[in-house]
């Protein structure tokens, strides 16, 4: 993959396809919730000092509540996520002489000379 230099500021707030995401990226939420919901369960059969799998109903309740709290969450962050990109890509725009774009400078230009000192 050939990543070109950012120079721009408004380039660090869009995705033009550079970056793909993960296979999980999009079940990880919902999946991680049924799976703590399902372990509640267990929990509360074990606090109740019941058999950890019986009432496998409870199991599959627990797990669906926290299947779609999680989808639900999932879709909420990145509801904030794009709001709050687009209030940054907003006010880039409107203030562009704050984000003035900087060249980019290379490792030998910023460290200094190295001496070994025996």
């Amino acid at each position: 993959m050939n990543v070109s230099p950012v120079n721009d500021p408004l380039e660090l707030l869009t995705n033009k396809g550079n970056r793909q995401a993960s296979f999980l990226s999009p079940i990880w939420n919902p999946l991680t919730c049924t799976v703590a919901g399902f372990g509640l369960a267990i929990f509360v059969n074990w606090g109740f000092r019941k058999p950890v799998m019986s009432g496998i109903q409870k199991h599959i309740a627990f797990a669906a509540i926290g299947g779609g709290a999680g989808y639900y969450f999932d879709q909420k962050r990145n509801e904030y996520l794009a709001k709050r990109d687009a209030v940054l890509r907003h006010y880039i725009e409107l203030h562009p002489e704050d984000f003035p774009v900087k060249d980019r400078k290379k490792y030998g230009d910023v460290l200094e000379s190295w001496v070994p000192v025996r």
